[in-house]
C-alpha cells in the first residue's frame, strides 16, 4: 500500500525499525499486548508494569475470533506460530488470574 522510500529506511539492526507487515508480526504485537497486560514486560508505550485483566482478555478472545475468521488461509507455519501464541497466552492469563485470585 505505502512505499518505501530509499533515505527514509533505517538499517536491518536498528531497533526502532518498523517492522515489516507480516501475519507474524500481527499477532506479535497483539500478543506483545496480551503481556503487558498481564504485567509480564514493561508496556511497550509506557514502559511502566501495569495488569490490565480485561484488556488482556478482550485481545485473547479478538485473537480467537482472528483464528476462527483465517481458518484454512493461512501456510502451516503460520497457523502453528498462532496456534502456539494462543495457547501460551491462555495458560498464562489462567495461571495469573488463578494467583491472583479473580
Amino acid at each position: 500500500m505505502f512505499k518505501k522510500t530509499k533515505g527514509g529506511n533505517k538499517g536491518k539492526d536498528d531497533p526502532q525499525r518498523i517492522p515489516e507487515a507480516s501475519f507474524s508480526n500481527l499477532i506479535l504485537m497483539l500478543a506483545t499486548g496480551v503481556y503487558a497486560s498481564l504485567g509480564l514486560v514493561p508496556d511497550p508505550l509506557g514502559k511502566e508494569m501495569k495488569k490490565d485483566f480485561e484488556i488482556a482478555k478482550s485481545t485473547i478472545d479478538l485473537l480467537d475470533v482472528l483464528k476462527k475468521k483465517t481458518k484454512g488461509n493461512l501456510t502451516k507455519e503460520e497457523e502453528g506460530f498462532f496456534l502456539n501464541v494462543i495457547s501460551d497466552l491462555k495458560m498464562k492469563f489462567a495461571q495469573i488470574n488463578k494467583k491472583e485470585g479473580k
